[in-house]
Parts: C-alpha cells; structure tokens; sequence
C-alpha cells in the first residue's frame, strides 16, 4: 500500500464518525485498510475515470462532490448521477476493459483508491464486504432508475424539484446541510445534463420554482422552501433513512 504524507487510515476516517452509515469491527477496518492501496487529491475539474480509458482501480470519494457522464460523438453530454462522500466508485464499469464512462470532479477532494485485482479476495476473505459491495452497487443503480424516471416521465419544473431534494436528502444525511440551505457546488450545466434540459429550459424552470417560493438557487447556494408542496410537485416520495456501508 502505498502512502502520502496525509493518508487517511480507515480506523480514523472522517466519514464513519457520521451516523448514515453503518459501525465496522476492528477486525473489518484492518482489511478495509489493507485493501485500500492509496490516496489521492484532485482538483476541480480533474478525472476519476476517464472516458473510454481502462481504470484498474475502485475508489471511494472521501471528500467532494463529482458525477458520472457518459459522452456522445457530437460533445453531449448525459449525467447519470452525481456523487457525494461515501460513495463507492468503479463497480458499473467492466473489470479489465475500457470504460465506457467517465467520472469527473466537480470540487476539489480526496479519492481513496483500491485494485481491482484484489476485489476477489475481498468477497473470499470477508463475505459481509462483499455484501455491502453489492447493496452499493444496487443502491447505485437505483439512483439511476430514478433519473431515468424523471427524464423520461417527469415535466421539466418536475425533474429540476426531484433532482434537488435527491441531492437535499443525500447531503443532508451526510451532515453538509445547515438548516433548509445547501452549499451545492452545480451550475446550471450541471442541471441539464442530468435531467436531459436546455440550458434555457433548466434556467425557467428555476426561476419558476424561485416564484412560487419552493426553491431558491443561487450559484453555489441552494435553499428549499416549502418542501411538502415541492415534494408534491416533483411526485418525490421519501424512504425511511437507512444506515449504509462505507467501504
């Protein structure tokens, strides 16, 4: 394993002294911190994955934001989900062959990096990891389907609602709200992206929801309004929180 001058042992890792995800053994943080091989900081802007490039690795995003896109021949660009702290990277793409997808930075953060050469080892030795590789991989997919859902269904006042409480809810689990407010690091690019909008379409339906007091979005800076009625609007229908795995 390699190590730098500000590598993060998994025994003292930020992320696991917040109550969304769940308590590990001892035993299991040692593994977890023989696995991991190494560390890095990234830059905004800067590629986990890059598109149509072959990654060896898996990596955990320990600090940041950043999101996964996949590229048509003509520069368009569809974001399938963003990610947050927490999350488990690499398990989508296809071991050993090029990625059809690129993972991108959009903050500055820190990545922890494990080989994918190493994973089977991981579900021989410790089965109940490999469990929860599973559940991130399925809980990942999720947050896909419902993407899928909101562009394929969802009005585009209703896409822009669903996405921003998503992305609410998730921070909010995490400990990075402060009250109704959200220091959410997307342009407006971002928006449309994701939920397959114009620019101008993305910037209406904003402004909509910023009339009817449900959402007020500034560069850098989101703040909900009245929830129930943006849940209502957006057809959002919240899960019980559950504790997940940090791997």
């Amino acid at each position: 394993m390699t190590q730098n001058a500000e590598y993060t042992s998994c025994q003292h890792c930020p992320l696991r002294a917040r109550n969304c995800f769940h308590s590990a053994s001892g035993e299991t943080l040692e593994f977890i911190d023989s696995f991991k091989e190494n560390e890095k900081q990234l830059s905004a802007g800067n590629a986990i994955v890059r598109e149509g490039e072959r990654s060896n690795s898996l990596f955990t995003l320990l600090d940041g934001w950043a999101f996964r896109f996949r590229s048509l021949s003509d520069g368009r660009r569809q974001i399938l989900n963003f990610l947050l702290p927490g999350d488990f990277i690499g398990l989508q793409e296809r071991v050993g062959e090029d990625s059809p997808v690129g993972v991108e930075m959009i903050t500055a953060g820190r990545i922890c990096v494990f080989p994918h050469g190493k994973l089977w080892n991981l579900f021989q030795q410790q089965p109940s990891l490999g469990y929860d590789i599973t559940w991130l991989s399925a809980n990942a997919e999720l947050i896909v389907d419902e993407n899928l859902v909101s562009v394929g269904q969802r009005r585009a006042m209703e896409r822009i609602g669903m996405l921003l409480i998503h992305l609410f809810r998730r921070s909010e689990l995490l400990g990075l709200t402060d009250g109704d407010m959200l220091r959410l690091p997307l342009t407006q690019q971002h928006m449309a992206d994701a939920m397959g909008l114009s620019l101008v379409h993305t910037n209406k339906s904003l402004k909509r929801l910023r009339d009817l007091g449900l959402v007020d979005w500034r560069p850098g800076t989101l703040r909900l309004g009245n929830l129930t009625q943006l849940q209502r609007l957006a057809d959002y229908h919240a899960l019980p929180p559950r504790h997940r795995p940090l791997i």
